[in-house]
């Protein structure tokens, strides 16, 4: 069973004390590290919001060091302005979640399935204006380090590992049915396994899962490919879910 205590309440005083500026090893250490073994550690950072009136839920396997960075760099300032919690934790995800190229890729990706169609929004203001609509997550909240480099989702698997698998079940699973009008978008193929495991634990509708969405990664060269091929079902799959939501 997790922790409890792996939450915002417990490192507030640590982020407000962050320097201006931070280097890696200032979030890569024992203040901040909720767990241990011989192939990876986990690090908190200010991932907790959960958005429960959100219509699309998008999972990613972890964040990683960009993800982290950022979310610290945001929360410390409002920690500093004054904000209050939910606040500062709401613009610590908006800031990080799937930054860069892929937060690109995605929006194309999403806006040729249709999804301001049937959102009544256009796909980019999820990020910003309309990001009541949009709940973003990963399948281990907090993010994973093998050997100091980001995970990715192997070596081990989040279902080969018994703190990964916790992360899924306790975390993930709670997180999705509090978010019952949205439809979830896996990215990549470790995540799918996460949210079939839920599944078949009965934790999660099969129907709420958009599975075999390609991962936006500009490092997954067969994105393009596996996207074309698989448009017009994915395009059917979510169309079908918001007209029945």
């Amino acid at each position: 069973m997790l922790d409890n205590s792996w939450c915002f309440d417990r490192f507030r005083d640590a982020i407000c004390d962050l320097p201006a500026r931070f280097d890696r090893a200032t979030l890569l250490s024992d203040t901040f590290r909720l767990y241990s073994d011989q192939q990876l550690t986990v690090y908190y950072a200010p991932f907790d919001r959960v958005n429960t009136r959100a219509r699309l839920a998008i999972v990613g396997v972890t964040p990683g060091w960009t993800q982290m960075e950022i979310g610290y760099r945001t929360a410390r300032q409002g920690l500093l302005d004054g904000s209050e919690d939910d606040e500062i934790l709401a613009s610590a995800k908006r800031a990080a979640s799937f930054a860069g190229s892929m937060r690109t890729n995605l929006v194309t990706m999403l806006d040729a399935l249709g999804l301001p169609e049937v959102l009544g929004a256009s796909t980019c203001s999820l990020f910003d204006e309309r990001n009541d609509l949009l709940h973003t997550t990963s399948a281990i909240r907090y993010p994973v380090f093998v050997d100091g480099a980001n995970y990715t989702g192997h070596r081990p698997g989040p279902l080969d590992s018994s703190i990964l698998t916790a992360f899924v079940e306790e975390r993930l699973g709670a997180e999705l049915a509090s978010t019952p009008s949205a439809l979830i978008i896996p990215l990549g193929d470790a995540v799918e396994r996460c949210l079939d495991f839920l599944v078949r634990r009965d934790h999660l509708p099969r129907e709420r899962c958009l599975f075999g969405f390609p991962h936006p990664s500009g490092a997954n060269g067969h994105r393009a490919r596996l996207f074309s091929e698989r448009r017009d079902g994915l395009k059917r799959t979510l169309h079908g879910w918001f007209a029945s939501a």
